[in-house]
């Protein structure tokens, strides 16, 4: 397919050049733009199950499993279950890794979920695994984010927490408590029937962080709203933390001997990271922090890697060595937690997963395998670098795919008889249409970039063959 694009207009892509970019970067999406959503949900969810000649991949894959397992008990189900979930992972590796950490009832987490429901029924899966990236700050513009929750027109402030603590901690920090209350601008509680309603099916404790009352929400909200057959297993930074930290107790795991070993992976990965950001491709991954964010306070504070130690700027003090020890028991102590780099190396890139993600992520998770591979290249472990070549469809765009205009959760529940009314409803839409009109693409002002550099040829495009 050609790549000469139309120019987007005064800064800003429109939906068409949107699907022209889509369908040249991930050409495998083309065929569906005018068939059914379900079909395309079925392609998202298409993929042979789990198998490797690398023994990195097999390790990776294994400690997934087991942290999965692990989780899943944690959340409340039994042995059976939890060793079901890791069995699916391996059958159909697949991780909806789209929304933030986000209330089940918000448009964006609701309707994703609905999208993946439609896949995972499809093919017969009992476990919807998602990954909720909760290194976000509460407070996003138009009172839209992890913190808000709009209810019956109204934007509702989830915690009831003050700007200053909105604007200034992250989702993950441990600085509860944390209580569910709806409250709207003068300060009153659950002000409409919606909220009072969602109020009364959330738990009434309070929570050491928002992630963790987030996630205990989306639980209780799953098992009442939900089909029965199928279970939601929530993955967020936190999980992925213990994660890595069981990479790097094992002196023997690639985590250990080659992403930390003697810091020359580590070297290479940034200066990849740093040519790309010279180039065309700037700002897609941004050098934020180094591998790693240090929690501190309740706030994510970046480190700097030099002379083999993480470090943040004043006036934080934080300094972790860089060697598996440190850094594993600085995970454990919540001191430390994965950036997305990181996440995403230890959830899919390493173990062979195939992630759905959103309007930036169908770009940057290629743009990570190919920094990944490149690291590879110039450190000579080619076993896993083989691995990943030959990787199918590894990042897919699963986030915002069902989007209809002005979606409202509460009201196409109490108006229909359930999800699998609203599921059928969507199912047979042409997937142009159940797509809308692409806002969070056509409002971002790097994908207006993106589509002038290919339609001028100054992108060029081949860096996304890793997707």
């Amino acid at each position: 397919m050609s790549t000469q694009l139309p120019t987007a207009t005064q800064g800003r892509a429109n939906a068409a050049e949107v699907r022209r970019v889509l369908s040249s970067l991930v050409p495998h999406l083309a065929p569906f733009w005018n068939r059914p959503l379900l079909d395309y949900a079925y392609a998202a969810y298409d993929i042979a199950p789990f198998t490797a000649h690398c023994s990195h991949r097999r390790d990776a894959m294994r400690r997934l499993q087991l942290s999965v397992e692990r989780l899943a008990k944690r959340s409340g189900f039994n042995d059976a279950d939890a060793r079901r979930v890791a069995d699916q992972i391996t059958v159909s590796p697949v991780i909806q890794s789209g929304p933030h950490c986000f209330l089940l009832a918000e448009p964006d987490a609701f309707y994703t979920h609905l999208f993946s429901l439609l896949g995972l029924r499809e093919h017969g899966r009992k476990w919807h695994v998602a990954y909720h990236a909760s290194t976000v700050t509460f407070a996003e513009k138009a009172k839209k984010g992890p913190g808000w929750l709009r209810l019956d027109g109204e934007a509702l402030n989830i915690f009831g927490l003050s700007r200053r603590r909105m604007d200034s901690y992250s989702v993950c920090g441990f600085n509860g408590p944390y209580r569910f209350a709806f409250s709207n601008a003068s300060g009153k509680s659950a002000p409409n029937a919606a909220a009072a309603r969602l109020l009364a099916e959330l738990p009434s404790t309070e929570f050491a962080s928002a992630a963790e009352a987030i996630k205990a929400a989306n639980q209780a909200l799953w098992r009442r709203t939900f089909p029965s057959s199928v279970n939601l297993l929530q993955l967020d930074d936190l999980d992925v933390a213990d994660l890595a930290a069981d990479h790097l107790d094992d002196a023997d795991s690639w985590m250990s001997r080659c992403f930390v070993g003697n810091g020359e992976f580590a070297e290479h990965l940034l200066d990849e990271l740093d040519r790309l950001n010279a180039g065309p491709w700037a700002g897609w991954v941004r050098r934020t922090t180094d591998l790693f964010w240090a929690l501190e306070n309740g706030r994510i504070v970046p480190l700097h890697l030099a002379d083999r130690v993480l470090r943040a700027r004043a006036p934080s003090s934080v300094e972790i060595a860089f060697d598996r020890e440190s850094l594993a028991a600085a995970l454990r102590m919540r001191r430390i937690i994965p950036n997305l780099l990181t996440v995403f190396l230890l959830l899919s890139i390493l173990p062979g997963v195939r992630v759905l993600g959103g309007c930036r992520q169908v770009v940057y998770y290629p743009l990570m395998r190919h920094l990944i591979a490149a690291a590879l290249k110039r450190s000579g472990e080619v076993n896993l670098l083989n691995e990943m070549s030959a990787d199918v469809h590894p990042g897919i765009w699963g986030h915002r795919v069902l989007k209809p205009v002005d979606g409202y959760p509460f009201g196409e529940l109490e108006q229909s008889g359930g999800i699998r009314d609203i599921l059928e409803a969507y199912e047979g839409l042409p997937l142009f249409q159940a797509c809308g009109d692409l806002a969070s693409f056509t409002g971002d002002a790097i994908w207006a970039r993106l589509s002038e550099g290919m339609s001028e040829g100054t992108i060029d495009a081949s860096l996304i063959k890793w997707a």
